[in-house]
């Protein structure tokens, strides 16, 4: 099916382009939204005038959001989290908790569909880029640290973090410490 986007679709394409889209996807999803047209001859010819209206409304956009684009640039998010010996987390950071912190941060309603980045799933720094408009995406940086440690000192290998000696060792050095400690005093 081919169909006349009147309204900017992410990762189809911008308002005036054709594009050749399944037959379900136009029907249920593009058509009754409002995100497109049927190509049929009559809506071809309004191709400019839709171009023109988009491009409009894009700067208008761009304009606006500006200011909360250079004010999401800025944000660090810190997610606590519980993490086994490797760094692998438990759960999971989704881009709903991303959505919600970064809400709470910049006073902005921001959707977890404008978050791009994967389920995050092991402890450190990464990055996600955050849709506002086609043409504004901002990133953030987000950290990811275990749970009863600092944010900063998850880039540092802690001593808890030190592999774990054998309980029969770790007996028998600390019987061997108890008394070289007594004959020190």
């Amino acid at each position: 099916m081919k169909v006349l986007l009147v309204k900017d679709v992410y990762k189809l394409g911008r308002a005036g382009d054709i594009k050749k889209v399944a037959d379900g996807f136009g029907r249920n999803f593009l058509i009754p939204q409002g995100f497109a047209v049927l190509a049929t001859e009559g809506a071809l010819k309004q191709i400019l005038k839709i171009k023109a209206q988009a491009e409009i409304r894009r700067a208008s956009q761009n304009n606006e959001l500006s200011g909360l684009a250079e004010q999401i640039k800025a944000v660090t998010l810190s997610f606590p989290a519980k993490a086994g010996d490797t760094g692998k987390l438990y759960g999971s950071i989704t881009t709903q908790d991303i959505a919600t912190a970064l809400t709470e941060q910049v006073r902005f309603e921001v959707k977890r569909q404008q978050v791009d980045i994967q389920p995050i799933r092991a402890l450190g720094e990464f990055t996600a880029h955050i849709r506002l408009t086609m043409d504004l995406v901002p990133e953030i940086k987000i950290i990811v640290y275990r749970e009863g440690e600092t944010a900063e000192g998850s880039a540092e290998p802690a001593e808890a973090e030190k592999p774990k000696k054998s309980s029969r060792k770790a007996k028998e050095e600390a019987a061997t410490e108890e008394p070289a400690a007594a004959t020190a005093e």
